[in-house]
């Protein structure tokens, strides 16, 4: 299983926010953008700051991905 971001970035698509937005609104650095972008483990409070600058729930952000050949889902 993998986590992905993919919500995250749509969210920002339809309320108009930039990356570099985002890192101000939620007071985050840049390098945890770029793992999010790659869709790589950051820490739960940058998750929970994300969340609180949008104004949503981290099911709106993110979500688990089932990989190929995982039965364990």
């Amino acid at each position: 299983m993998a986590i992905t971001y993919r919500k995250l970035w749509k969210l920002l698509i339809d309320r108009k926010i930039k990356k570099g937005e985002l890192q101000k609104l939620a007071n985050i650095s840049g390098s945890s953008i770029a793992k999010l972008g790659r869709n790589e483990n950051v820490n739960t409070d940058i998750l929970l700051k994300i969340c609180q600058a949008l104004n949503c729930n981290i099911s709106e952000i993110m979500e688990i991905e089932k990989e190929e050949g995982d039965s364990n889902v």
